[in-house]
């Protein structure tokens, strides 16, 4: 049987970066959109253009510059469609993605118009984006709690209209993967002529089940999955793209569907988006997971020993997860490290590697060995500053249990250095005070207001010169920004991350 082929619209840069604490600066927007573009996938959905200029300018950047698909996302009226437009026109393949609400309760409560309005509000601006852009998407928003009669007249409507596209979103997470499979083959006979028409389905994860409803519809004959890396998105988020994908390839001989996903960038591309919004990726998270292919029962490591298939569906190969644990040293050049970077599946442009490789050295200063555990953990550990960002110098601290702690902090911003000092309840706490006092002095931040909301700390190898990852998150009004530091001196990776979420509060 040939295999059929299942597009991948990517929506992390639209519907992903939503969620709370999930913001990106623009280079960081175009960093990940590089990313999903040698991933494979087919459409990255890079922003909704009306709802902000920040959006507008992120679809317009990301239209430049990839050579794949890119949506834009618009509600269904003249203003936003044409917005849309003007943000996709540079691209090499422009989509707009037009929504409106199907359900009642969103018809009644949300939109205020009748079924009626809603089906004219659809024939009138399908027609319209597509006298704009060739390939247009249409959405019915909540189409599972959608009366199934009335869904059939919108998507009719759709097609009529000019849609080519198709997506029955599970906006709420509501539906099941039987009402999934059972909702996707009756839209199918509502089509006039279903090979000119490609479903989509949009699933996110309110019970749980967002992967297992996006291939159940793939079963019953959707050709297009939106999803996300990590599965991120509002409230309990979006179907993973990993999970979905690898799901398919694995069960192939029930699917029969292929992607274009290079598979074996799954695990570096999703470690790279973690970085960039400074998360950690759970330790059960299936495909990526540090324990996905971790056995501490003794009768499934003497199985996997014997034959890793007993206990394995899945090669950690297949996803980017190296099988050796390569080991560079103090002693390694840039030319070991770069060609380590490369077979790991990471690949930096020229200013970030020459960053990376700096903290590679200073890293292999500290540590005996630098494993590939350290490599992805430093190839994501960039400035990501714009304009004026501030930089960590040196800090100095003194603590113990007798004296109150103090810190000594020297930053640099536009080629100033500040240094300023201050006492606290610990060594971590003296240096963020410290911080806060250098930006409440700076000209021009004097009434930027934020504070710690959340401080974590992980620790991204093993032994006693780990390297430490902090993570910590401010809020700013009603904003929470993401900070990330790295380092095996733990109160160093603490300031490197605070400095990088106050960075990202002035610059973002």
């Amino acid at each position: 049987m040939t295999n059929r082929r299942i597009q991948i619209l990517d929506t992390t840069l639209r519907d992903g970066e939503q969620a709370p604490g999930y913001s990106m600066n623009m280079r960081e927007k175009l960093e990940i959109a590089s990313a999903l573009e040698s991933l494979g996938v087919d459409i990255i959905e890079a922003g909704f253009p009306f709802s902000s200029e920040e959006d507008f300018i992120a679809v317009k950047e990301v239209s430049a510059r990839v050579e794949c698909t890119v949506a834009g996302l618009t509600r269904m009226r003249e203003a936003d469609i044409y917005r849309t437009y003007e943000a996709l026109k540079d691209a090499k393949k422009p989509r707009i993605h037009a929504f409106i609400a199907t359900s009642p309760i969103h018809m009644k409560h949300k939109l205020r118009m009748t079924p009626d309005e809603v089906l004219k509000a659809c024939e009138e601006y399908v027609a319209y984006a597509v006298s704009l852009c060739p390939e247009v998407e249409f959405s019915a928003e909540d189409a599972t709690r959608t009366d199934l009669g009335f869904l059939r007249e919108v998507v009719k409507t759709a097609v009529a209209a000019g849609a080519k596209i198709i997506n029955i979103p599970d906006t709420v997470g509501y539906g099941t993967p039987t009402e999934t499979y059972r909702l996707y083959r009756d839209i199918w006979e509502t089509i006039p002529d279903p090979n000119a028409i490609t479903l989509s389905t949009h699933c996110h994860n309110d019970l749980g089940m967002a992967v297992a409803n996006s291939v159940a519809a793939v079963a019953a004959g959707a050709g297009q999955v939106e999803c996300t890396l990590c599965g991120i998105g509002e409230r309990a988020g979006n179907a993973a793209l990993e999970e979905i994908v690898m799901a398919l390839k694995t069960r192939n001989d029930f699917y029969h569907v292929e992607t274009g996903i290079h598979t074996r960038l799954l695990y570096p591309t999703c470690r790279k988006l973690n970085s960039v919004v400074g998360r950690s990726i759970p330790t059960n998270k299936p495909i990526i997971g540090a324990n996905a292919f971790a056995h501490e029962s003794g009768v499934h490591q003497h199985g996997v020993m014997t034959n890793r298939e007993t206990y394995e569906i899945i090669s950690p190969e297949d996803v980017g997860i190296p099988k050796s644990n390569f080991v560079l040293g103090k002693h390694s050049g840039r030319h070991g490290f770069e060609r380590r970077l490369t077979d790991l599946g990471l690949h930096l442009d020229k200013e970030d590697l020459d960053e990376a490789f700096e903290m590679f050295k200073a890293v292999a200063d500290r540590k005996k060995a630098v494993t590939d555990k350290d490599l992805y953990a430093i190839a994501g550990e960039k400035k990501r500053t714009i304009g004026a960002g501030f930089h960590l110098i040196r800090f100095i601290v003194n603590s113990g249990n007798t004296i109150p702690a103090m810190a000594s902090v020297k930053i640099e911003r536009n080629g100033e250095e500040i240094e300023d000092s201050c006492m606290g309840s610990g060594p971590i706490d003296a240096a963020f005070k410290t911080v806060d006092r250098i930006v409440r002095h700076t000209k021009g931040l004097e009434k930027v207001k934020y504070s710690l909301e959340d401080y974590s700390i992980n620790s991204v190898t093993e032994g006693q010169d780990a390297l430490g990852e902090v993570i910590i998150k401010l809020r700013k009004d009603d904003e929470v920004y993401t900070g990330r530091g790295l380092s095996t001196d733990i109160i160093e990776a603490s300031i490197k991350a605070y400095i990088n979420g106050v960075n990202k509060i002035i610059t973002i």
